[in-house]
């Protein structure tokens, strides 16, 4: 897939993480955001017929980058005060050093769950590729 189709693609996911971090979406508005974008993805693979796994590996981790970028500018604003360490970890340490560790904890977090949603939606277009008979083709 083209560069700019992988980010266009991922990017259908981006009003979900707003609205989620903002807290503007009610279960029924956030279900709508998670799938209708998922779907999106995997008619595109299936229209196209593009290997769907590793097309849709690689927009789920553009989609992961794109979540690690939105919910690092949100942070301060999704929080009605900053999130800290619980645990034995509680009070350990300076809230400028949990702020980081927690930060840098949502990122990984954020990847994995792009390149996790990626395999699912992968896995998904390919067994409906697969249900439909019609083979994978190499994009031009």
């Amino acid at each position: 897939m083209r560069p700019w189709t992988v980010i266009a693609l991922a990017a259908l996911g981006v009003p979900r993480i707003v609205a989620h971090d903002l807290g503007l979406a009610g279960p029924v508005t956030n279900a709508v955001l998670v799938f209708v974008p998922l779907a999106g993805w995997i008619g595109w693979v299936l229209w196209r017929r593009i290997a769907p796994l590793p097309a849709l590996l690689l927009v789920g981790a553009v989609y992961g980058v794109l979540l690690v970028i939105t919910h690092q500018l949100l942070w301060t604003t999704a929080f009605d005060e900053p999130p800290e360490l619980g645990g034995n970890l509680a009070g350990r340490f300076s809230p400028a050093v949990q702020d980081l560790i927690l930060r840098l904890a949502s990122v990984g977090s954020g990847l994995l769950t792009g390149v996790l949603l990626g395999a699912v939606a992968g896995v998904v277009a390919w067994v409906l590729a697969r249900l439909s008979g019609v083979p994978d083709r190499t994009e031009p």
